[in-house]
């Protein structure tokens, strides 16, 4: 009996205030949107305009491995516009440090599509932002459904990291039809560590060591140059399109948070 008379005196109470706030039931505030910020921290408060038609971006809604998070962008400048894209960086909002990479597009690089992997820590928008030639910059984003990536233990033990770091591997695929783009990967053996993992040995975090920096020459002019942070993934792999211009080489280089340095060159596949 007391224990229904608790129960009705405390559903008079919230009655109560529900009538003194106009009847209704006080709303639980939205979550905090940090993009706003992050953009003009990022982009030094420089405006940022609708992307669409501009760059499109590609996440699953829910992914299957948060610390391996496929992301694809494509620029889609309508044809005529004599703009070219320079720059796109990608923004991961709700993850530790924000800016999951930066992609300097090489000015003869015919650079259409970029894809990558990439760690999500929590339920998060993702944006990517173009910077044209003229010096504006668009935004597009999408949102994923993920969580603890950043702080994933490593899938390889530290031994067999060690063991194969820096190695590159490098690849070029068949165009689909003469006029389609030539297509291209790059792969770094790295463990990539964000700094957040936690050693399951001795449970002390593992201190940051990731690939910081990726350039792809085709002879002597750049294709890609990749400014990475703590949200690509292990073993950073980026895919992309790029125009052939005769060149019999690719080389590639890459530089880590411990300076070290890694260069490897590979014939072009001319037939393909």
């Amino acid at each position: 009996m007391m224990i229904a008379l608790g129960l009705l005196r405390s559903a008079t109470v919230a009655f109560a205030l529900a009538l003194g706030t106009g009847g209704t039931w006080a709303a639980a505030p939205e979550p905090l949107d940090p993009w706003p910020e992050l953009a003009r921290d990022i982009f030094n408060g420089r405006p940022l305009a609708d992307g669409a038609g501009i760059l499109a971006i590609e996440m699953p809604r829910r992914a299957e491995d948060a610390a391996v998070v496929p992301v694809t962008l494509r620029t889609t400048l309508p044809q005529g516009d004599t703009r070219s894209v320079k720059t796109i960086t990608l923004v991961i909002d709700m993850n530790p440090a924000p800016v999951a990479a930066t992609f300097q597009l090489g000015p003869r690089s015919g650079v259409s599509e970029i894809s990558t992997r990439v760690r999500v820590d929590t339920y998060t928008n993702v944006h990517a932002v173009a910077e044209l030639s003229d010096g504006s910059l668009h935004a597009v984003a999408t949102y994923v459904k993920a969580s603890g990536g950043c702080s994933a233990p490593a899938a390889k033990n530290p031994l067999e990291a060690k063991a194969s770091l820096g190695q590159m591997r490098f690849r070029q695929f068949a165009a689909a039809a003469s006029s389609s783009p030539r297509e291209a990967q790059v792969m770094v053996r790295h463990p990539n560590n964000s700094g957040l993992q936690m050693d399951q040995v001795t449970r002390l975090y593992v201190p940051l060591f990731i690939v910081r920096e990726i350039k792809v020459w085709q002879g002597d002019d750049l294709v890609l140059a990749v400014e990475g942070g703590i949200s690509l993934s292990e073993d950073p792999n980026i895919r992309f399109t790029y125009r052939p211009n005769g060149a019999a080489t690719f080389r590639t280089e890459a530089v880590d948070t411990n300076g070290e340095v890694f260069r490897s060159e590979w014939p072009t596949e001319t037939a393909m």
